[in-house]
């Protein structure tokens, strides 16, 4: 393995949250030699003043990784534009980046997942992003140790330079041209909502980044490197965070173990498509699964 890569944590007000992937950072293999850049976001109003405070605080712990980078915004930026921006300045600096949010626990396994897939592809053109979740799928264990799909992921990834420099922030630019079946295709035939958001975007109702970095690499035919055991679990689905809903739909458990299989062959994996396809088709389960998670929801957003 050549040079790590460095990792991008991006923070706001969630300090419970940011000190448990921190905590869960701090415990990976090769995070003594790792380089950590922390995006601190300014608060967005009176109420997010204490909570950003507190973070500020937990973030300039003497916490055990090689160096120690802190960028304080002294506005909000929101997530979207602060993500475009940190991830452009740090990758261009050091060629390849691994990228966090303040609501994901790692496994201890996760920097070394992350730097042997990013040494492994850095030369092939088609492979724009390593993944560091992978979905809880019926009979997981049928699949293979790590596969590609298409969907780029926002759930702890990484990248290079030479594949983030494909990245477009205008989406009309990006899908203005989608045929009917490109559509299709980028919503895994229908299976997920992915052209909703893009649809939700454009009107103004949602400004995701993730659905601009997956547009932009289904356009280039990219591929995304998957594990069958993630690496990554999101622990923002309390209802907690700025675009999260509660839910336990993609929860999952993580990995113990490293990874040493990867594919040689750059081609989506058939076995891997139609087993996140499924997922994506009966993740809503049935019709009381889903009455217990409106409720959750209601309950969440009554308690903020």
């Amino acid at each position: 393995m050549n040079s790590l890569a460095p990792v991008l944590l991006f923070v706001y007000n969630r300090p419970a949250h940011t000190l448990k992937t921190l905590a869960a950072l701090e415990r990976n293999k090769y995070a003594d030699q790792t380089i950590l850049y922390i995006y601190s976001d300014a608060a967005k109003d009176e109420r997010a003043i204490e909570a950003v405070e507190e973070v500020r605080r937990i973030i300039k712990k003497p916490w055990y990784f090689k160096q120690v980078k802190i960028v304080e915004r002294d506005k909000n930026w929101g997530l979207a534009a602060n993500v475009i921006d940190g991830v452009t300045k740090v990758v261009q600096e050091h060629g390849q980046i691994i990228v966090l949010e303040d609501d994901l626990e790692t496994s201890a396994f996760a920097l070394d997942y992350f730097n042997k897939a990013l040494d492994r592809y850095k030369e092939d053109e088609q492979v724009m992003q390593i993944s560091g979740y992978g979905y809880p799928v019926k009979n997981l264990n049928e699949l293979p140790e790590t596969f590609f799909f298409r969907v780029a992921n926002s759930w702890g990834w990484a990248t290079w330079d030479r594949a983030w420099q494909h990245f477009n922030p205008n989406i009309d630019e990006l899908v203005s041209d989608f045929s009917e079946e490109q559509i299709h295709q980028f919503s895994i035939e229908g299976k997920e909502n992915f052209w909703k958001q893009v649809q939700e975007l454009r009107t103004g109702k949602i400004n995701s980044w993730a659905i601009r970095w997956y547009a932009s690499v289904f356009k280039k035919n990219g591929l995304v490197l998957y594990p069958r055991n993630s690496m990554t679990q999101n622990i923002g689905n309390d209802g907690s965070g700025t675009h999260t809903a509660a839910e336990s739909t993609y929860q999952v458990t993580l990995a113990d173990h490293p990874v040493h299989a990867f594919p040689t062959e750059i081609a989506e994996n058939v076995q891997g498509y139609e087993a996140i396809k499924y997922f994506y088709a009966h993740r809503k389960g049935s019709l009381f699964n889903r009455g217990i998670r409106f409720l959750k929801k209601k309950i969440n957003k009554f308690k903020k």
